[in-house]
């Protein structure tokens, strides 16, 4: 009696759909790329015929015909930091509802990545990556890839217009998103300003980030038009620990301020802890805070940060659409997409 736990499965092929729906095998293959030429009663038969017998198409082999692998790479500067987390969830998530999968690549700790990291990405033969970092230049990536065009993530500064003058583009083709932070910005200076508040500190972040830079050229624009002085600046690295030792720091060897505007939300809960702790500061009587991005922990009850929100769902939809507009297109000029900002009142400020 054979024993059936040790027989192996036979591989259902594509040879096999075609014989059981009476076509070719050709027509298999056509059937499941949608931009391929087939009757639609046709193409419904030999998937519905498919799906019963448990037919799976070759990846590898479907791209060498479609020149698409169905994947995205993702370069990132972190995956531990909650926005970082939260936009991988987020994307993944998005990516993987479009039939993409992802890779993820992590660069130094100074931004930069490896060319032999590089060249491995490039064996995967990529259809779009997301370079959610400044220091992998376009025409450097774009030495790796073969027809993918990489996605920047580009903060504008100052009132700068999404679409409208900017730095010059490298001479690599790339696709952009515009996070346009002016609006969030100047909501939360207004609402700082209607309270009184004239010292603001501005808690940093990693100094050679373009988001960093971006905010506090765009922060103190807006102070200076409302006749502010400028932003006094706390050195920070967007963690925690750098918020709240700066500022202890700020308090207790400076001159104190009437408000902290922090560059990311990660930094602003270590500057809370330090001034309600350490500090017995009042938060918002005595001091104001406001943070950047708006991730999940933002509206826990122990922080409750009023903060400049940059909407993760609607950068998702926009970086999956610059991926589908560009595959549907690769011939296109670079492509752009804008996300605008606005300010969450929480109990920070008021």
């Amino acid at each position: 009696m054979t024993n059936k736990l040790n027989e192996t499965p036979q591989r259902i092929t594509a040879e096999t759909v075609a014989e059981a729906a009476k076509v070719s095998r050709a027509a298999v293959s056509r059937a499941f790329n949608p931009d391929a030429p087939l009757k639609p009663e046709k193409r419904a038969s030999i998937l519905r015929i498919a799906e019963e017998l448990g037919y799976v198409p070759d990846r590898a082999a479907r791209a060498l015909v479609t020149r698409r692998t169905h994947l995205v790479g993702v370069i990132v500067p972190d995956v531990c930091s909650p926005w970082e987390s939260q936009e991988i969830d987020a994307l993944t998530t998005a990516l993987q509802a479009e039939g993409f999968a992802t890779l993820l690549f992590k660069t130094r700790t100074d931004f930069s990545m490896d060319e032999t990291l590089l060249a491995y990405m490039r064996g995967f033969n990529p259809d779009s990556v997301i370079a959610f970092t400044e220091n992998v230049r376009p025409h450097v990536l774009t030495r790796f890839l073969d027809r993918a065009v990489p996605i920047y993530i580009n903060y504008l500064m100052d009132q700068e217009p999404a679409g409208g003058a900017r730095t010059p583009e490298p001479e690599a083709l790339h696709d952009r998103i515009d996070v346009d932070q002016w609006e969030g910005m100047e909501q939360a200076v207004a609402l700082l300003a209607g309270y009184g508040c004239r010292r603001i500190a501005y808690l940093s972040g990693k100094r050679d980030s373009l988001a960093e830079q971006a905010r506090r050229r765009t922060l103190a624009a807006l102070m200076a038009r409302r006749g502010l002085p400028g932003p006094t600046i706390i050195p920070g690295d967007f963690s925690y620990d750098a918020g709240h030792a700066g500022t202890l720091d700020l308090f207790r060897v400076g001159e104190g301020a009437d408000a902290i505007f922090a560059a990311n939300d990660e930094s602003a809960f270590g500057a809370l802890d330090a001034l309600r702790y350490e500090l017995k500061r009042r938060v918002p009587e005595d001091v104001k805070v406001v943070g950047f991005d708006d991730i999940s922990q933002s509206h826990w009850r122990s922080y409750n940060l009023t903060t400049v929100k940059v909407d993760l769902e609607a950068r998702t939809r926009a970086l999956v659409r610059l991926i589908l507009r560009r595959l549907k297109d690769p011939a296109a000029p670079a492509l752009s997409e804008t996300v605008r900002t606005r300010l969450v009142v929480r109990g920070t400020v008021g």
